[in-house]
């Protein structure tokens, strides 16, 4: 039986990964840093190892050191995950096999297929169907976005994205609205919508009458409502009344903590493209505990901040949020002066205003769009219309937060865009 070795520091992708892996057949051995993983290179000779390239510091560089002085290991293919990697290092890294680098987060098609390759080794039951997962959280409510089709490959994905999202906002009940779009189900789809929903309420730990699931689509609704175990979970056909709906399973300390909610999340459905597309993209303010500042610092280390506001007291509140972990951010007053000096300004995440004097941030977007290496964006504002807050998500904002911010909102959102594993 051929042997994988995956070295990586975030428990959930290793257990994936285990999961994935074992599921075809392959033995797994697992290390969660890079002096576990020394060892385990030194006392065995696994076919393949997945190595994380963000492990601490260069731990990744020693691992494929030893791999390479070690006779028994020195020709052993390597496949390197990364949050982010210069282009440069890739070059770096070929005198040590490595036949392939992927980012996370990660696409399970494309990855399994090179396991395959390297390993000469069949995977079964891998689906190259269609099908998109999207996870958002805002506070204790979990949004999950399918569109194109049920790929069981993505569902697998979908439980630890969810356990993901839950352990990072710290989420004692989860409720969950699916939402699903731009794609038509029929009876040779009920095997996966059963998976989705198990999924589902298998990773939140929930019970179904939490779970709300927005979608026009008869199908689901008739599946759903003639299925014992799914009679408490409600199929609703707009959000409003999914969160209505849901809002109502809460006791009254909770609804009047979640108001906001209902009152700024963003749904629109474009009519005119024969099905439905959804579309939920505003996040409110995540009020969720503060992770410890070593955890932050490890996360985010080495990272670079922009923040684009003409309010000094947002540029300061974002300054003094990163800078507590040692990283610094870089300030600006405006778009223009922010477009003026973006060539020498990479940075790996910017915080951007809309309402600026000169050049404002929906210019400062449109602009951002033409370059091929332009940082993901989070919009700081106190625009709520739902006009604008569309607009600047199709414009390809990561998340939108509304003043006024706190320190945590910031942090989540930092960790979850530039931490990825899923």
């Amino acid at each position: 039986m051929k042997q994988v070795l995956v070295i990586d520091e975030a428990p959930l992708l290793r257990e994936y990964l285990n999961f994935k892996l074992s599921e075809n057949e392959l033995e797994v051995d697992l290390a969660k840093n890079g002096l576990e993983g020394i060892s385990k290179v030194r006392n065995g000779a696994p076919d393949l190892i997945i190595l994380d390239y963000n492990i601490g510091g260069n731990e990744y560089l020693e691992v494929l050191k030893q791999k390479k002085l070690n006779p028994n290991t020195v020709n052993v293919p390597v496949i390197i995950l990364a949050r982010r990697i210069d282009q440069k290092k890739i070059f770096e890294l070929l005198p040590y096999d490595v036949k392939k680098v992927y980012t996370k987060p990660l696409n399970p098609e494309p990855l399994f297929g090179t396991i395959a390759e390297a390993l000469h080794v069949q995977f079964k039951n891998l689906d190259l169907s269609p099908g998109v997962v999207e996870v958002h959280v805002n506070e204790d409510i979990i949004f999950i976005e399918i569109s194109k089709g049920l790929n069981r490959d993505k569902l697998d994905l979908l439980h630890f994205k969810i356990r993901e999202m839950v352990d990072l906002y710290e989420i004692h009940v989860p409720k969950v609205i699916v939402m699903v779009s731009n794609t038509k189900l029929g009876f040779s789809d009920t095997p996966n919508l059963q998976m989705l929903l198990e999924t589902i309420i298998r990773s939140c730990r929930s019970r179904a009458r939490y779970i709300r699931v927005l979608t026009r689509d008869p199908f689901v609704k008739k599946f759903i409502d003639t299925q014992n175990d799914y009679r408490d979970i409600h199929v609703v056909p707009s959000l409003q009344e999914a969160m209505a709906d849901l809002l109502g399973e809460l006791t009254i300390d909770d609804e009047l903590r979640n108001a906001d909610i209902l009152r700024d999340r963003v749904l629109y459905a474009d009519e005119t493209s024969g099905g439905e597309s959804l579309q939920l993209r505003f996040d409110a303010g995540v009020q969720s505990k503060k992770p410890g500042l070593e955890a932050l610092r490890e996360s985010l280390k080495d990272r670079r901040i922009t923040i684009v506001d003409d309010d000094f007291v947002i540029q300061e509140l974002v300054k003094n949020t990163f800078e507590k972990i040692g990283i610094p951010v870089t300030a600006f007053s405006n778009g223009g002066e922010y477009l003026d000096a973006i060539e020498n300004n990479a940075c790996d995440l910017l915080f951007l205003d809309l309402l600026m004097p000169k050049v404002d941030g929906l210019e400062v977007l449109k602009i951002l769009n033409t370059r091929k290496d332009s940082p993901p964006v989070v919009i700081l504002s106190s625009i709520t219309q739902r006009d604008t807050v569309v607009r600047a998500f199709q414009m390809g904002i990561k998340s939108y937060l509304t003043k006024p911010i706190k320190p945590q909102d910031i942090f989540k959102r930092a960790i979850e865009i530039l931490d990825p594993n899923f």
